[in-house]
């Protein structure tokens, strides 16, 4: 009985080290391997930092708005062609939920009834967008923000050439 009691404790006790140790990486921290696809989108789109916002503008030379930097982003590093419109943007891919998020997925961000404000994930709650606000121009902001979890609203994924090589 004594034998059994201790198997009894010692599986516990292991177990309750799985939990802990899962609890100080959650499924959202986990180290993850990106695609060179992913990785070149993300290092192309922090290239940009620093340039200007303008409304309506879709280029470096010009300045960016936030779907307009998207847009030019993805065109340029995955040649895909998205709409100048985070409304539009925020219907394509898949839908994904914040826990869910993984580099390159687009973060969508609502200050009224509708999408008015875009970026692209970065990972560690990071994402890259082309801000009017903050600093008026291209730059890396945190969802823990109070300012942007409060508008957050939704999350979608864009399939890029790696997921077309699948």
């Amino acid at each position: 009985m004594k034998l059994r009691t201790l198997l009894f404790v010692c599986t516990l006790l292991l177990c309750g080290l799985s939990v802990a140790a899962d609890q100080e990486n959650p499924p959202s921290e986990q180290p993850m391997t990106l695609s060179a696809s992913v990785k070149n989108l993300l290092n192309y789109a922090r290239n940009f930092e620093g340039i200007l916002y303008k409304r309506g503008g879709n280029s470096p030379e010009s300045g960016f708005d936030c779907s307009g930097f998207v847009r030019y982003v993805f065109s340029r590093a995955e040649d895909v062609i998205i709409p100048h419109s985070s409304v539009a943007i925020s219907k394509l891919g898949d839908y994904i939920r914040r826990h869910d998020l993984h580099p390159g997925d687009l973060v969508f961000f609502s200050f009224t009834n509708t999408i008015s404000h875009v970026g692209i994930y970065l990972g560690n709650d990071q994402f890259i967008h082309a801000s009017s606000t903050q600093t008026g121009s291209v730059m890396v902001s945190s969802l823990n923000d109070n300012y942007w979890a409060k508008h957050f609203t939704l999350a979608r994924r864009i399939p890029t050439s790696a997921d077309a090589a699948k």
